[in-house]
């Protein structure tokens, strides 16, 4: 899958720990859609599989190593994004190694799927948000 002009595919992890949190990042500042808290991962560059585009990020993102067959598809979102639209992968995840940090993100945090909502985050994340909590 490549972006193409009209659809950005863009994948996400919900990296999931023994208590059932779920680990999101805050934007930078100063950056698009900054300060809001995401689920870690990225756009797809050309020729990525959606799986290894994700390994790539969370290595990128937070310093850890995710092999590609312990990532489950979870759901997707699909948003209007200017002139395009966004077509956001989520899958779960929870087995890695190496302690998450936020290189990218401005903090990271690990958070209970009920408690989401309670967040800023940017519009495509929600609908995967109720998906993970059962909505």
């Amino acid at each position: 899958m490549e972006n193409s002009t009209t659809i950005l595919f863009v994948v996400a992890a919900a990296l999931t720990n023994e208590r059932g949190e779920i680990l999101l990042q805050k934007r930078p500042m100063d950056t698009q859609m900054g300060g809001l808290w995401e689920f870690p991962g990225g756009k797809l560059d050309p020729g990525e599989s959606p799986e290894i585009a994700l390994v790539r990020e969370l290595e990128e993102e937070l310093g850890i190593i995710v092999a590609a067959q312990d990532l489950v598809p979870e759901t997707f979102a699909s948003e209007p994004l200017g002139d395009r639209n966004l077509l956001l992968l989520l899958y779960r995840c929870t087995t890695w190694s190496g302690t998450p940090s936020a290189i990218y993100a401005s903090d990271i945090q690990w958070t209970l799927p009920q408690d989401m909502t309670d967040l800023p985050m940017p519009p495509a994340d929600y609908p995967l948000v109720r998906k993970l909590q059962g909505i």
